[in-house]
């Protein structure tokens, strides 16, 4: 591959190399980890842009270098266009990451010792929301809230609006990484009205789906501020963004506590790929794509029902899904992804509510479809996915057949080319 990234090859034999595997391995297997997408050229354009030599610290027309006529640009369109994405009117566009997002909005609407209520995370809940192991549980309270039937996914909102009048959250944090439902945002907006707590919700994983008409927009039910990261179902760089609906007062806190509280310089050429990600989503095709992402969801359940694989909510509402491989076909979630990973489809290992085996190799398996249909995958395509999968779990131990399905698997992934991405 000589025309391939030219300029590391000639300069650093070591990292092309690195370059060249890692595009092999995207395009000759099938990406189902529900957080990670194919950017477009155009993404990965900006993405690599001149922008990376320019240090921003500050916001437009309020920065503390020379030279910013065109990083304020990107940067306002960004926000402009994440706002129209989302029907609200203020967006901070800045945070690294989804997790610095989360942290910023903690530090902009608490002071320490202040309570949140969130998902647990056994339960379908995130890291930042206030595991143990985090630092952020070391300042704030937090406090948790379940599943009331994990048969069918059903969140228990009577002992989460119990729990919210005796705790008296300053925030109630809807959002999750492993919950393959759709949550009652309406319910927990009420809920946060009646204790006087802000309603937040963490769209890391289905920003795209709610960006493209796909799922519900929590800012349509009272939602004071939604956090994301921009990579995942919204298909652009990683990063993170906060946006507040309506709310001036708050969308300044939330600034400060980015710039300078957290963050020093923005990254300018992450920014730019955001923004020409936001204009990617802005168009009749994004909704189209979102669309086919629940499809194919829906194709890979009814397959796993039919097979005999138990997913945790009995299925899914959204892009992902989360299954017990353990009890189903006696395989550790390790395991799983391991030989999954053997015949070329990633996935990755997670834990199941109250799981009775340890998180580094625990009962269940969670993939996802944003990926494969940005590849160009419909209902088909997923469907003889799932197959797969459960041939090779049902065959963990038999080369033969696993060397015949990374064939397969190899010749599909040659009709359905990734994106224009890395030529």
């Amino acid at each position: 591959m000589a025309d391939f990234a030219p300029f590391i090859a000639a300069q650093d034999s070591q990292i092309h190399s690195a370059l060249v595997g890692e595009f092999e391995r995207q395009r000759d297997g099938l990406e189902l980890i529900p957080s990670e997408n194919y950017v477009s050229r155009a993404v990965l354009e900006a993405n690599g842009s001149v922008f990376t030599n320019k240090y921003s610290e500050g916001y437009p027309g309020k920065r503390y270098y020379g030279g910013q006529e065109y990083t304020d640009i990107i940067e306002r369109v960004a926000i402009d266009r994440l706002c129209q994405l989302f029907g609200c009117q203020y967006a901070n566009v800045q945070p690294h990451a989804g997790a610095i997002a989360n942290v910023a909005m903690y530090f902009a609407l608490l002071k320490p010792g202040d309570t949140v209520l969130g998902m647990d995370l056994s339960h379908g809940g995130h890291l930042t929301h206030g595991h143990p192991v985090t630092c952020i549980a070391k300042i704030f309270n937090f406090v948790r809230y379940k599943m009331k039937d994990v048969e069918t996914g059903e969140i228990d909102y009577d002992a989460l609006r119990q729990t919210a009048l005796a705790e008296k959250p300053k925030i109630i944090l809807a959002g999750f990484s492993a919950y393959p439902r759709e949550l009652d945002y309406q319910r927990i907006a009420d809920i946060a009205k009646e204790v006087g707590a802000y309603a937040v919700a963490d769209m890391a994983h289905i920003a795209g789906l709610i960006a493209g008409k796909a799922l519900k927009n929590p800012f349509d039910y009272g939602f004071d501020i939604i956090t994301s990261t921009t990579h995942k179902s919204l298909r652009g760089p990683r990063g993170g963004v906060i946006m507040t609906k309506d709310n001036a007062d708050i969308a300044k806190k939330i600034d400060k506590a980015i710039f300078p509280g957290l963050q020093g310089g923005p990254l300018m050429h992450h920014v730019a790929a955001r923004a020409v990600c936001f204009g990617e989503a802005l168009k009749p095709e994004f909704q189209a794509y979102a669309q086919q992402v629940l499809k194919n969801a829906k194709a890979m359940e009814a397959v796993f029902h039919e097979r005999g694989l138990k997913m945790i909510t009995g299925g899914t509402s959204n892009h992902l899904i989360l299954a017990d491989v353990h009890s189903s076909f006696g395989v550790e979630g390790k395991r799983a992804q391991a030989v999954l990973d053997e015949v070329g489809i990633t996935l990755n290992m997670n834990s199941i509510p109250d799981d009775p085996r340890p998180p580094l190799n625990p009962s269940g398996i969670r993939l996802g479809t944003p990926a494969i249909t940005t590849r160009g995958f419909a209902e088909p395509q997923c469907a003889q996915v799932a197959h797969w999968i459960i041939d090779t779990l049902q065959a963990v131990d038999d080369e033969a057949k696993k060397a015949q399905i990374k064939a397969d698997i190899t010749a599909l992934c040659q009709q359905f080319p990734i994106p224009d991405t890395f030529v």
